[in-house]
């Protein structure tokens, strides 16, 4: 072992495990033997996780139990500190869920390459164009409410997409879904690095809606379809890469802009989409099926048609995604309203969407033990009661403190919605029917971030736009309340 990695000796908790698999396609994938590692690496053998018996301050740690080879990368970066622990968490809920249901290991791959997917993609087309408002406008003249346009027709894209694509991942093979999805997402985005006409930025956006919607629904679906039982942890982990991407693709962005400008930043956005997301569809596949003699599970009986669900499930997204939108997209020029440079602003809303991968995990979970549509209710009520704060904000140490209390409560409202969403349909149509009500939060999505550039063009300010949303969102929680008295009501009549 080098002399000069001593911490080398005992594996740390929140290292970054690394894994090589000898085939990512059709069969299950095995962990490679090997003898090569990479530098800075330690070899061990499999490994469980277990609390640390020197209390060195590692809240978990590896220890070895025999069988294939792991490697520990060590991740030295003080600055990816706060994401090493976050991972050792998520890892250490991951080896929970695993022990108590024996299930398949290879769901946590489907797992793991769904956030990432969701994270690059969703991060483009949900808010990855915040960060561009201001060049754009800059360059062209444009106002505020025709670039922000610019992010509505790839969502209104999304939303004709999600109901298209959804029936789709009903019928078709997963992979191929969302390979379609990936490369044309990944080429829009780099052909927008040419675009100078607004109608070139609306076609390239809305063609990457509309194939990129594959990379939500269905990959939401597939996760939840690989875990019979704790589908609400797992379905928080994969929802949590959206989030890592809609903080990351901006704040990423921000300085790609100011290295290559604006041009550069879209080009390596699109290049780097397409190099990782590329081979990570391609490890994408169904569960197996039941043996043959096994009974296959019958789905359970519902508390309400799913055409009810599906309308009413519909409204409530549309209110609070107008809801969410706001601060997605315009959180990032407000603070830059108050003379604070773009990096810094991104990096407040990196800040909030790495909360809310906490969010997300701590919603899946919480709604695993007291259901869906309350954990939903929970969310819904954070987001509303916070998020016209922020025009109250003006300084940038403030702005970084009270953005990830926001995070972590708006985060669960997806995933909320989400596992309500997935109890409240039946399976064969559950791709097809969250489809459609994913297009009601896309479109949501894009009328929150239109009407906040709208007010802002209106009243040089956006105090109007983010107290519509705070409107919106206390619409929403009277909706939700309503489905959660209604289905609670069935429920006591059916029993």
């Amino acid at each position: 072992m080098r002399a000069d990695l001593p911490a080398l000796r005992r594996p740390h908790a929140h290292s970054i495990a690394f894994i090589t698999f000898r085939e990512f396609l059709g069969s299950e994938p095995k962990f490679a033997e090997s003898t090569a590692r990479p530098e800075g690496a330690v070899r061990c053998t499999a490994a469980k996780l277990v609390s640390d018996p020197n209390n060195s301050g590692a809240p978990m740690s590896f220890v070895p139990v025999g069988g294939k080879t792991l490697g520990i990368q060590i991740a030295t970066s003080r600055k990816a500190r706060l994401l090493r622990t976050l991972f050792g968490v998520i890892l250490g809920l991951m080896r929970l869920n695993f022990l108590s249901h024996g299930e398949p290991a290879y769901r946590w791959v489907i797992v793991a390459s769904a956030a990432v997917i969701m994270a690059l993609a969703m991060g483009q087309l949900i808010n990855g164009l915040s960060v561009f408002f201001i060049p754009l406008e800059q360059e062209f003249g444009w106002t505020r409410g025709s670039v922000a346009l610019i992010n509505s027709a790839g969502l209104i894209g999304m939303a004709i997409g999600g109901i298209v694509m959804g029936i789709m991942a009903d019928r078709m093979p997963i992979r191929i879904v969302c390979l379609a999805g990936t490369l044309v997402v990944g080429s829009c985005v780099a052909l927008a690095a040419g675009a100078d006409k607004l109608w070139q930025f609306y076609v390239l956006f809305f063609i990457a809606g509309v194939l990129g919607a594959g990379l939500f629904v269905p990959l939401i679906t597939l996760v939840g379809n690989w875990f019979p039982a704790g589908a609400g942890l797992a379905i928080g982990i994969a929802s949590a890469g959206q989030a890592v991407g809609q903080g990351g693709v901006p704040f990423g962005g921000a300085f790609l802009i100011e290295a290559f400008g604006w041009r550069g930043a879209f080009l390596a956005l699109g290049a780097l989409s397409l190099a990782i997301m590329v081979p990570l569809a391609l490890l994408l596949r169904e569960p197996p099926r039941p043996a043959s003699g096994i009974a296959t599970a019958v789905d359970p009986p519902l508390p309400l048609p799913p055409s009810v669900v599906v309308l009413w499930l519909s409204v409530a997204v549309l209110l609070c995604c107008t809801t969410m939108a706001v601060p997605l997209m315009h959180l990032v020029p407000l603070i830059q309203g108050h003379h604070i440079t773009a990096p810094d602003a991104s990096g407040v809303l990196f800040a909030m969407l790495i909360a809310a991968i906490l969010g997300r995990v701590a919603f899946g979970k919480l709604a695993d033990v007291i259901g869906p549509i309350p954990a939903y209710m929970i969310a819904s009520f954070w987001q509303t009661i916070s998020v016209f704060a922020f025009t109250q904000i003006h300084d940038l140490a403030l702005f970084y403190v009270f953005a990830p209390i926001y995070g972590f409560g708006y985060a669960g409202v997806m995933t909320g919605l989400l596992l309500t969403a997935r109890v409240l349909t039946p399976a064969s149509r559950r791709a097809t029917l969250m489809g459609v009500i994913a297009a009601f939060a896309w479109v949501g999505h894009g009328l929150g971030g239109f009407q906040g550039g709208y007010l802002f063009d209106l009243t040089g300010s956006y105090t109007m736009s983010f107290a519509t949303a705070a409107f919106a969102g206390l619409l929403n929680l009277l909706v939700v309340g309503a489905l959660l008295l209604t289905v609670r009501r069935r429920a006591i009549r059916v029993a």
